[in-house]
């Protein structure tokens, strides 16, 4: 009988964050939802300390923890609360949890996934961010503290599921020739060039496979997301950038596949839905239901395959890039990102913009290399700040800010 382990999920409001309590709920008897973070969603939270009775709860302030924590005395809930960054390191510090995921989404969820790599349990990482700012940070505190480490990305979740054990570091060794990860092309694929400047905030967030959160739903349509992919997977598996490629998967079926040095190219296929990878790394070694629907080949008929339109998909060149500069340049990176992106959902920058300012700033801020997390950090307010110049109005400054 496996012992029942406790989940600490950094990120519990957000999309991966009910996927996986979905995961959990389904087998009772193998895991507990011991530890549940949201950054300002209180009532979120509330509702999820009610139906999961964790025993702890973490917001992004005082003033909302004390709030939630009225509200859970009054429901006669014995979840007990703690606030900020203090708290979420004590929540994954905990010595009865025994595994994290790390689903704050951007650069918010650096700081506590790091934290959480530090503590040598097991680490279900769904921050892309974590590994693209601070990728040899990051993965020298899993070495550290001998994490054992699971992507929940659904293509580097499908990468591990393709590779053979212990594979990371030494593909060439395993007879690996390539990693090939594959993205849907978001909703604008076909759209002509000159339509990209009138597309609205609704119509990118509008994924045509997966649900996902208004973010990363616009990162899918740039692409962005497999361009940040490139990266981690770089860092993930020590694949070098040349031995990392994109393909672009429609019916976002085959989550990613991996050639050999013998021609053999060995792939994970899946219905989309983030609770697979989810329940494949809670249960890892072994496989558990997810509630996912089995995948019917037949009904869907064809599965296509095209390359990347690297003019459409600008992110995808900048990606390999950025490996090539090193240092900071991929916090520079994804910092841009998330200041473009924001301006975009704001009503501020339009679709098209979003990769000329993650580009420009780029060629503004200085590549410094990378000996300390304040590196990071630092490169990252710079790039913020760059970012935010080239919005323009002092309205679009001030509400980023915020």
């Amino acid at each position: 009988m496996t012992a029942r382990r406790n989940v600490a999920i950094l990120g519990a409001t957000g999309s991966v964050g009910r996927s996986t309590l979905d995961v959990i709920a389904r087998h009772p008897e193998r895991f507990r939802a011991f530890a549940l973070t949201a950054h300002t969603q209180a009532d979120e939270l509330f509702e999820l300390c009610a139906a999961h009775h964790p025993r702890w709860a973490v917001l992004g302030d005082e003033v909302r923890a004390r709030t939630l924590r009225a509200r859970l005395g009054e429901a006669g809930l014995a979840t007990e609360v703690l606030a900020g960054p203090g708290g979420l390191v004590a929540a994954v510090e905990d010595p009865e949890v025994d595994c994290v995921m790390a689903a704050i989404v951007g650069a918010a969820g650096l700081a506590p996934t790091l934290a959480a790599a530090r503590q040598g349990k097991k680490l279900l990482l769904a921050n892309k961010e974590a590994l693209v700012m601070a990728g040899p940070i990051f993965m020298a505190a899993a070495r550290a503290s001998g994490v054992t480490l699971l992507p929940i990305d659904s293509e580097h979740n499908a990468v591990f599921q393709c590779l053979p054990d212990r594979a990371a570091g030494r593909l060439a060794a395993c007879g690996v020739r390539r990693i090939i990860l594959t993205g849907s092309g978001g909703p604008f694929r076909t759209r002509p060039l000159a339509a990209l400047a009138h597309v609205t905030p609704a119509e990118a967030c509008a994924h045509p496979t997966w649900s996902m959160g208004r973010k990363i739903s616009v990162d899918s349509a740039t692409m962005m997301n497999k361009a940040l992919e490139i990266i981690e997977a770089h860092w993930l598996f020590g694949a070098a950038p040349a031995a990392i490629e994109v393909l672009v998967h429609p019916q976002s079926v085959v989550h990613s596949m991996v050639e050999y040095a013998d021609g053999s190219v060995v792939a994970q296929l899946g219905t989309p839905d983030m609770r697979t990878p989810i329940a494949q790394a809670l249960a890892h070694p072994e496989r558990i239901g997810a509630g996912v629907a089995s995948l019917d080949l037949a009904r869907l008929g064809s599965l296509t395959f095209e390359a990347p339109d690297f003019d459409r998909f600008r992110a995808l060149r900048l990606a390999y890039d950025v490996l090539e500069a090193a240092g900071t340049a991929p916090a520079i990176f994804n910092a841009a990102n998330e200041v473009a992106v924001a301006a975009f959902l704001a009503g501020d920058l339009a679709f098209p913009r979003i990769t000329d300012v993650i580009e420009s700033t780029l060629g503004r801020v200085a590549v410094e290399p990378v000996a300390t997390l304040g590196d990071v950090l630092d490169a990252d307010v710079r790039a913020r700040a760059a970012a935010m110049e080239m919005l323009g109005p002092a309205i679009v400054r001030t509400r980023l800010a915020q």
